[in-house]
C-alpha cells in the first residue's frame, strides 16, 4: 500500500502469462469493453471497470480466482492510499464554500481588476478555487460570479468564463491533490511533491495560454452575452467571513506542506537527519492534508461564525458527493493490477524502447485516445497509467513525475458530447452544440497541448 507517495524500488518485472498477440488482444478488448459500456450502454465507470479488468485477465488465460484477487488487491491499495486523501480534499473544500472563504478570494481578486485585467483576474480565481476544489464544484459555484462580471464589464460570458474554466481545469489535470494526477502517482510511484513542484510549473503557462490569450479569440467565435440565471443573486447579503489573507494562506498551507518537504528531500538528502524527518512527516500529503482540514475547521468554520454542529455538518455533507468518484478511483486501481499482473506493461515498455518512442509522448497519446473514447479524464489518467508502470522503472524521480503530468495532460484533451463536463458547460452557458465546441473544447485541447509542449521542454533539463 502506498501512504507516502514517495518512490518505491522499481516493480519487479512481470513476466507475461500469454503470448504477446493475445496479450495485447486481452487488453484492447478490456479497454474496447469499457469504452462501449460507458458511451453506448450507459453502464457506470465502476461497473465497466470492473467487467473491463475481469475481461482482459480472463482472455489473457489466467484463472479467474486470481484475476479476482489481482482485481481486489488493486481496489483496496488504492482506496486505502488515495480514498483518503480525495476524502480530506472534499472536506476542505466543503469549508471554504460554506465559509464564505471562496467568494471571498473570487470579491477580492476580481474586485481589483480593471475590464482589460478581468480575464487575467479570472483565470486566476479558476486555478486559485481549482486547487482544493473538484472542477464541477468549483464551475457550479463561480457561475454566478461569471455571470455578473461578464455583464458588468459588457464582456461576452465566453471571454470571461474560458479563462476561468482553464484554471480550473488545469488544476484539475496536471495538480495533486486532484484524483487524476493522485492516481497516476500511485500508480507510477512517483513523488507527489515533485509532482506537485513541476504541476505547477506547467499549469502556470498552460493556464495562460488556454485562458486569457485563447479566451480572446473564442470570445469573438463565441460572443455570447450572460444569460440572467442568477440576477437575484447579484447582490448578495454580506456575512462574517474570514479575511483573504487568512483563506488565501488557509489554501495554499497543504501545498506548502508538500512542497516543503520535497524540497527538504532535495536540499538536506540525509534520512537521520531530524529536520527532514520533521518535514517528512508534516510534507506527506495525508498528513498536510489532515493538518489543513482542522486548520480549515478553526479558519473557515469559526472564522466565519460556525459552531460545533455547523462545521460537523459542513464535513458531513462534502462526503456523499464523492462516494462515486471513490469507488470508480478504486475499481480502476482493480483495473490497472490486472494489466500489470498479466505482463501487458511490460510487453509495452519492450516495444517502446526498441522503437525508441518518447515515454513522455507515449503516455500522453494513450492518454489522449482513451479520453477521447470514453470521455471521462479519470478513466484516461487509470488506464494510461497502467500501461505506462513497465516504462518508468528505469526513470529518475523527475523524469517519473512528467509521465504523470504527460498523461494528465492527455486525459482533458477535446472534451465532446460524451463527456459530462461538456453538457454541464454548454448549460451553464446557454450555448449550443457547436458553439460549446468552438469554445469549451478547443480550450481544452489548447490545454492538452501546451501542457503537453510544456512537460516536453522541461524533460529535456530533467
Amino acid at each position: 500500500m502506498i501512504t507516502s507517495y514517495v518512490p518505491m524500488a522499481a516493480q519487479p518485472v512481470v513476466e507475461p502469462v500469454a503470448p504477446g498477440g493475445q496479450l495485447v488482444a486481452a487488453a484492447l478488448l478490456g479497454i474496447g469493453l469499457i469504452v462501449v459500456l460507458i458511451t453506448w450502454a450507459k453502464v457506470h465507470p465502476f461497473l465497466a471497470l470492473i467487467l473491463g479488468g475481469l475481461t482482459v485477465g480472463i482472455l489473457a488465460g489466467q484463472n479467474i480466482n486470481d484475476v479476482i484477487e489481482s482485481f481486489a488487491t488493486g481496489f483496496g491499495d488504492t482506496a486505502a492510499g488515495v480514498g483518503s486523501l480525495i476524502a480530506l480534499g472534499a472536506m476542505f473544500a466543503k469549508l471554504l464554500a460554506d465559509s464564505g472563504g471562496a467568494d471571498q478570494i473570487v470579491d477580492t481578486i476580481v474586485g481589483r481588476a480593471s475590464k482589460r485585467a478581468l480575464p487575467w483576474a479570472m483565470a486566476g480565481v479558476g486555478a486559485l478555487i481549482g486547487l482544493p476544489m473538484f472542477f464541477e464544484i468549483g464551475l457550479v459555484m463561480l457561475m454566478p460570479v461569471i455571470y455578473l462580471v461578464a455583464r458588468r464589464s459588457q464582456l461576452s460570458v465566453i471571454t470571461i468564463g474560458i479563462p476561468t474554466l482553464a484554471g480550473l481545469s488545469a488544476m484539475h489535470g496536471l495538480v495533486p491533490p486532484h484524483p487524476g494526477p493522485l492516481i497516476a502517482i500511485d500508480t507510477l510511484s512517483a513523488d507527489l511533491g515533485t509532482t506537485l513542484m513541476l504541476g505547477l510549473l506547467v499549469a502556470i503557462p498552460t493556464v495562460i495560454v488556454s485562458g486569457p490569450l485563447f479566451g480572446r479569440l473564442a470570445g469573438r467565435w463565441v460572443d455570447v452575452p450572460a444569460p440572467h440565471t442568477y440576477d437575484t443573486t447579484e447582490e448578495r447579503a454580506v456575512e462574517t467571513r474570514p479575511s483573504f489573507g487568512i483563506t488565501l494562506a488557509s489554501v495554499l498551507l497543504p501545498v506548502v506542506l508538500m512542497m516543503a518537504k520535497a524540497i527538504a528531500d532535495i536540499i538536506i538528502d540525509n534520512e537521520d537527519n531530524r529536520v527532514q524527518q520533521v518535514f517528512d512527516v508534516i510534507g506527506n500529503p495525508f498528513i498536510a492534508l489532515l493538518i489543513a482540514v482542522f486548520v480549515a475547521m478553526f479558519t473557515f468554520g469559526r472564522g466565519s461564525g460556525m459552531d460545533r454542529a455547523g462545521i460537523t455538518k459542513s464535513i458531513g455533507d462534502s462526503l456523499p458527493p464523492i462516494a462515486g468518484i471513490l469507488l470508480i478511483v478504486s475499481a480502476g486501481g482493480g483495473f490497472k493490477q490486472v494489466l500489470i499482473d498479466t505482463g501487458v506493461g511490460t510487453l509495452l515498455a519492450d516495444w517502446a524502447k526498441g522503437a525508441n518512442i518518447s515515454v513522455l509522448l507515449l503516455a500522453w497519446v494513450v492518454a489522449v485516445l482513451i479520453r477521447l473514447a470514453t470521455g471521462s479524464a479519470t478513466v484516461a489518467t487509470i488506464t494510461a497509467s497502467a500501461l505506462m508502470v513497465g516504462l518508468v522503472g528505469d526513470l529518475s524521480q523527475g523524469e517519473t513525475s512528467l509521465v504523470v503530468l504527460a498523461i494528465g495532460a492527455g486525459s482533458v484533451f477535446f472534451s465532446h458530447v460524451n463527456d459530462a463536463g461538456f453538457w454541464l458547460v454548454k448549460e451553464y452557458f446557454g450555448l449550443s452544440v457547436g458553439q460549446t465546441i468552438k469554445s469549451w473544447s478547443l480550450m481544452e485541447t489548447v490545454l492538452s497541448v501546451s501542457g503537453l509542449i510544456c512537460v516536453l521542454l522541461l524533460g529535456l533539463v530533467i
